[in-house]
């Protein structure tokens, strides 16, 4: 009977910590899940969302950019910041110009929110990049990758291409929302909104940097 007794309380104490566990985790997961709750269910101003929501939502693929100064980089290290992404070839034309030029107008708009996101330029083609892009490049990620892995992980709307877009990426490295292709400064204003949005649904854990 001891023996019988003493398993019984083993039994209590492991279905104890068990529970204890479930509650740890549930405490460390609530500000996550709650600011999803807030932006994706329930959202007061679900109508006036101007970028598309990624519906699954898709994580950074494994996947290896090259730099323009030759280093490599795994697009997953970019986790940990918000990301603002454009996709063009290097020659980089007027359309991309001009998201480039948003992208940083629009980071810049956010105040002091600006340093949980960071600016991406992925480049699918060979085309060099010309000189007079750099200096407006040097706060920007910039990586070369490979055309058909980036569009097995981005899609564009239909009877669009990937450069058609901004797109962002949250800091958990899932893609999540795609703006309207043609975006002007009009539709930039609109994004911003949805940005400041998403920033305030996920300030009780997410702060900058990596």
């Amino acid at each position: 009977m001891p023996a019988l007794a003493e398993v019984g309380v083993t039994e209590r104490r492991t279905r104890a910590g068990r529970w204890k566990m479930m509650i740890v985790f549930l405490m460390c997961a609530a500000p996550v899940v709650a600011s999803y709750f807030a932006y994706y269910v329930w959202r007061p101003e679900a109508r006036r969302v101007f970028g598309t929501l990624i519906d699954p939502q898709r994580p950074l693929p494994d996947l290896v950019g090259t730099a323009l100064d030759g280093t490599t980089v795994n697009l997953r290290e970019l986790k940990g910041q918000w990301l603002l992404l454009t996709v063009s070839g290097g020659a980089c034309d007027a359309t991309c110009q001009q998201y480039l030029y948003m992208q940083r107008q629009l980071r810049e708009s956010l105040g002091k929110e600006k340093e949980r996101v960071d600016r991406v330029w992925l480049i699918n083609d060979d085309a060099p990049v010309a000189d007079a892009l750099l200096p407006a490049l040097e706060q920007a990620t910039v990586l070369r990758v490979p055309p058909a892995a980036l569009g097995q992980w981005l899609a564009a709307d239909a009877g669009q291409a990937l450069p058609a877009h901004l797109y962002l990426v949250d800091p958990l490295g899932n893609w999540m929302m795609r703006f309207p292709a043609g975006l002007d400064m009009a539709g930039a204003a609109k994004a911003k909104r949805d940005i400041e949005r998403v920033l305030r649904a996920s300030a009780s854990w997410d702060t900058a940097g990596r």
